[in-house]
């Protein structure tokens, strides 16, 4: 059964830096091309970073790109998120989740976690 837990979550200050962490199970996720997306209440959820299966090649959205950074350690299962500068508006729920392709925002596995909440207030 795949299981995707969101950990790392918190209040910070604007300027502030988090690391957040993806714990999968039930999957191998050297197998796939991982992503970190988020949602605010009332959007959608959207991806704003993924990283190809061997950690090769990594995309980071416009909004994040220069402050966040997204890992991966295979050999713990686990994906990484750090943000660092952080905005007002980078309060969001963040989620993980494999991709069907590196090259694509749809998510692999139907299931979601937790998701883990971000917030960012002075």
């Amino acid at each position: 059964q795949v299981q995707l837990v969101e950990s790392g979550g918190g209040v910070v200050q604007p300027g502030g830096s988090l690391k957040l962490s993806c714990k999968a199970s039930g999957f191998t996720i050297e197998n796939f091309a991982m992503a970190w997306y988020r949602r605010t209440p009332g959007n959608e959820r959207e991806l704003i970073a993924r990283m190809a299966f061997d950690g090769g090649d990594t995309f980071h959205a416009d909004s994040v790109q220069g402050r966040f950074v997204i890992s991966r350690d295979n050999a713990r299962n686990m994906m990484f998120l750090q943000l660092n500068k952080v905005k007002p508006e980078d309060t969001a729920k963040y989620y993980c989740n494999a991709l069907t392709d590196y090259h694509s925002s749809v998510p692999r596995f139907p299931s979601w976690g937790q998701g883990t909440q971000v917030t960012v207030s002075s």
